[in-house]
């Protein structure tokens, strides 16, 4: 459809510019979706823009469509969903890891504790144990 209140020339302009902006291919902007970067874009002044009511039209269902963000920024926003997913999960992970040191420190502890207790019979009874580096291999009595 043509708009008749702006030149065909200047709605022409405009739709090229629409088409590299929602590419992600600018040239003459940042590359947001904005009606700013479109006039812009295209190398026409904003209120020549406005004039171009088919054109605006146009622009604003593909905005409502498939929303504001270019290709790049969706690939952006994607990423960082992905890596907030992941640091979710690397979080998760190191919590059930200090549980399971704090249950073997504990665990440790106590065993360290038996094994002070343990010594200290020993020296107070006189009776250090002296444990052998191989075991010794049981003889059955011959009858």
């Amino acid at each position: 459809m043509t708009d008749t209140s702006v030149s065909a020339k200047t709605e022409a302009k405009l739709r090229a510019a629409m088409d590299r902006l929602l590419a992600g291919k600018p040239q003459h902007s940042d590359g947001r979706l904005t009606k700013n970067n479109l006039a812009l874009e295209a190398g026409v002044s904003p209120a020549t823009m406005f004039r171009a009511r088919t054109v605006l039209a146009d622009w604003d269902a593909h905005i409502d469509t498939h929303g504001s963000l270019t290709p790049g920024e969706a690939r952006r926003d994607a990423d960082i969903d992905d890596l907030r997913r992941k640091l979710a999960a690397a979080k998760r992970e190191i919590t059930e890891l200090n549980r399971r040191l704090t249950a073997a420190a504990t665990v440790i502890a106590s065993l360290h504790h038996d094994n002070q207790m343990l010594r200290t019979e020993h020296e107070v009874a006189n009776t250090v144990v002296a444990f052998s580096p191989q075991p010794r291999a049981r003889t059955r009595p011959q009858g």
